[in-house]
């Protein structure tokens, strides 16, 4: 079995779901989000805030080349902006089969209310901002996608299960 990757819109529960998995599956976890936080020695919204958006995309573009040079057999929480870019999406594929979870805007919104850590939230209608976000990014999470799983008003547990049972699927 290979490595299993999960991308998504931000508040999907890719962390989560990331975290439970590599626990069922004995895997170790990486999240391309905290691995560029620690080469960076700073947090997400201070990259956004000192180099810019391009920049920190370049900088998950360079996290999936290493990750695809130094890691098998893992589980990897991509960020939400990750497979946005068509490299990323092949990149991805080249690391491994990827899930996308999948959450319908209300959702997100009900998990980020008030979340002042995610720099493209902050905005004065941010139910809006993750609605638009979430129509502009959901062909590319798609496009990166081996397999779609709605995630609305599932547990964590058979949203597990339903990842369980297709990454079995390649053993």
């Amino acid at each position: 079995m290979g490595n299993v990757i999960l991308i998504g819109f931000m508040g999907c529960g890719k962390t989560t779901v990331g975290l439970r998995l590599s626990y069922r599956l004995r895997k170790a976890v990486i999240d391309t989000d905290k691995e560029i936080e620690r080469e960076e020695k700073r947090t997400i919204a201070d990259i956004f805030a000192t180099d810019g958006e391009p920049y920190f995309r370049e900088r998950e573009t360079a996290c999936l080349h290493k990750l695809i040079k130094s890691v098998s057999n893992q589980i990897i929480s991509a960020g939400g902006g990750l497979p946005l870019r068509e490299e990323n999406r092949k990149l991805l594929h080249k690391l491994g089969k990827v899930f996308y979870l999948r959450a319908d805007a209300e959702t997100i919104y009900e998990r980020l209310k008030g979340d002042t850590t995610r720099p493209l939230l902050q905005d004065s209608d941010p139910k809006t901002k993750i609605r638009t976000l979430m129509e502009q990014r959901d062909g590319c999470y798609r496009k990166a996608a081996d397999v779609v799983i709605q995630v609305d008003g599932k547990s964590f547990e058979q949203i597990l299960d339903e990842i369980e049972a297709r990454v079995s699927d390649w053993v």
